[in-house]
């Protein structure tokens, strides 16, 4: 028996119905829902939980007098400031990187005192962040110094090929130490009478060179950093950030941030071991500015007299001074000529004079202005690889996607400017986009972008003001946008994605009244199957869902992938918790 021949519908129209608005609204609100689910879980997963506590520690001094005495047994009147004319000259040493050989031409300025003497102290100085050279660093300390009958040199940063991120402070460390042997086998230094000043960043490095030279007489540290560099920048950014006035989403971003595993790319110096007893065995003046935002005093100072100790060294000497900031200067570090705390460069010559001569100090080994810290130390940040893999994967999907987005956008504007110029081709559309998708894709683009945009000027008005602040500039009353912007932000998000989800809905109508989603029962013999409605598809061929012209859809899904990545790159930052 022959089987049945396939049953045919009757005639149809060639579409559906339009939707209902309550339908649409079903379909829109569900894609909504799962749209913010998933950016929420994002935020949620990407959220790096931070123990401020304990907040507001101090640790209150013995004296407010920060000068430093000694018991001088001697009979001799000790040197002090301008005790000394001080002469200059430049030498030049070659600085090579232990881990891969290259060399730096290093020049360096040595000032030493006139008609001294022999068998005088020395000092090396030791730069901070950023690229200092021997003549735009340490020339007023290095001068007083000399004055008071030191040796002292400053250098040219070593640096080699590196850069803020990747420094090598082991390396560094051996530069430094080939600048103190250069002094040693000076006929006027005293071979086994020459320390360090070591500031801020610097203290990282004076670490790694007290563990390579057992033979370092003496350290000055101002502003030492003291934890490794992961736990002390996290501290500074958040700190920072919120004297600033920064929302606290901003400062959520420190915590993703400082969770990052640069060792994937690298980058070591994150996690480095700064806290060995080594580093503080030899006679210590740790000094401090009340204004310094950058370190964490309190904690800083226990840890340094702990490393001591454990190294039997109990000649640690500890001094803040009111009113100044991270360099111990009076104002603004930018502004040329800014001066130190009023009594520190005196104090630091009292204590490298009396300490060089091996005196006992009679005055308080803390003095000056209490310490304050703000919050904790967060000890317990560490590297998350598999955040650090998803950071990277949002972060190149947007930055590809935003691209390529681009480009097609430039493709169309020439398109529609070369359509201009042809008369014929007036009639022809560039991007054939239909269905209200084209005004639609150009506004929600313009809103999506102008939000990224505003992230990042409201993150970078919050990096400028620390960055004044570290400089000795006192914060806004009124943060301004790096406080609105954040909740603003979050609103503008969630209106991106309702409309994001409306652009869905409108496709998958689109779809379903012009056939391409409805199916139709057939039977061959016994037999049932379900297929494609073959004749609204075939009827609807004309009436496209997205765009008639390939070029179109091409822009219209590269545009949507573009968006839909700043709203993962946004998940990321925390800005889907409420």
């Amino acid at each position: 028996m022959s089987a049945q021949a396939p049953v045919e519908p009757s005639a149809q129209s060639a579409t559906r119905p339009a939707w209902t608005p309550i339908r649409r609204l079903m379909v829109n609100g569900a894609i909504f829902i799962m749209l913010m689910a998933m950016l929420i879980l994002v935020s949620i997963q990407t959220r790096i939980p931070w123990n401020y506590e304990p907040a507001g520690q101090t640790l209150d001094t013995l004296t407010p007098n920060t000068a430093v005495t000694f018991d001088n047994t001697t009979g001799k009147t000790l040197p002090q400031r301008n005790t000394y004319k001080v002469a200059s000259h430049y030498e030049t040493i070659e600085a090579k990187q232990p881990s891969t050989g290259e060399v730096q031409m290093i020049k360096v300025l040595i000032r030493a005192p006139k008609d001294a003497g022999k068998n005088l102290p020395g000092v090396v100085f030791m730069h901070g962040a950023g690229y200092g050279t021997c003549d735009n660093s340490y020339g007023d300390i290095a001068t007083a110094l000399s004055s008071a009958g030191f040796v002292t040199a400053v250098i040219d940063k070593p640096v080699w090929s590196t850069n803020d991120i990747t420094r090598d402070y082991p390396g560094s460390a051996a530069a430094y130490d080939q600048t103190i042997n250069l002094l040693r086998n000076r006929p006027d230094v005293n071979e086994h009478n020459v320390g360090i000043y070591a500031s801020s960043e610097s203290t990282w490095i004076s670490s790694y060179l007290l563990q390579q030279d057992h033979n370092i007489a003496f350290q000055v540290l101002l502003s030492p950093m003291v934890f490794a560099p992961r736990q002390a920048i996290a501290f500074l950014a958040a700190q920072d950030f919120a004297i600033v006035g920064a929302n606290d989403g901003y400062q959520s971003i420190v915590r993703r941030v400082f969770s990052f595993d640069l060792g994937m790319y690298g980058v070591h110096n994150m996690d480095i071991n700064p806290m060995d007893p080594q580093a503080y065995s030899i006679p210590t003046l740790v000094a401090y500015g009340s204004k310094d935002v950058m370190t964490a005093q309190v904690q800083g100072v226990k840890e340094i007299w702990a490393n001591a100790h454990r190294a039997h060294n109990w000649n640690v000497t500890v001094r803040s001074y009111p009113v100044a900031n991270h360099v111990l200067r009076l104002g603004d570090e930018s502004m040329p000529n800014t001066p130190f705390a009023d009594d520190y460069v005196n104090d630091v010559i009292d204590w490298a004079v009396g300490t060089s001569r091996g005196l006992k100090q009679t005055s308080e080994p803390i003095a000056g202005s209490p310490l304050y810290q703000s919050i904790a130390v967060p000890l317990d940040l560490h590297a998350r690889r598999g955040m650090t893999i998803y950071a990277t994967f949002v972060f190149g999907l947007m930055f590809i996607m935003l691209l390529a987005a681009i480009v097609c956008w430039i493709m169309a504007l020439v398109k529609w400017i070369i359509k201009l110029t042809k008369p014929k081709d007036k009639r022809r559309p560039v991007l054939g986009l239909c269905n209200g998708f084209g005004r639609t894709l150009l506004w929600v683009t313009v809103g999506t972008m102008a939000t990224l945009i505003l992230f990042f000027a409201g993150f970078g008005e919050v990096v400028w003001g620390v960055v004044k602040l570290a400089w000795g500039d006192a914060p806004q009353e009124d943060p301004g946008m790096m406080f609105w912007s954040w909740p603003f932000i979050q609103v503008v998000c969630v209106i991106a994605v309702w409309i994001w989800s409306r652009v869905f809905m409108r496709m998958i109508e689109a779809a379903d009244t012009r056939g391409y989603l409805r199916v139709r029962s057939i039977r061959c013999g016994k037999q049932s199957k379900i297929v494609p409605d073959q004749n609204l598809v075939a009827q609807a061929q004309s009436n496209h869902v997205i765009a008639s012209r390939k070029f179109g859809k091409v822009l219209f899904w590269i545009t949507v992938i573009a968006m839909l990545s700043i709203m993962q790159f946004f998940a990321f930052w925390g800005l889907f918790l409420f």
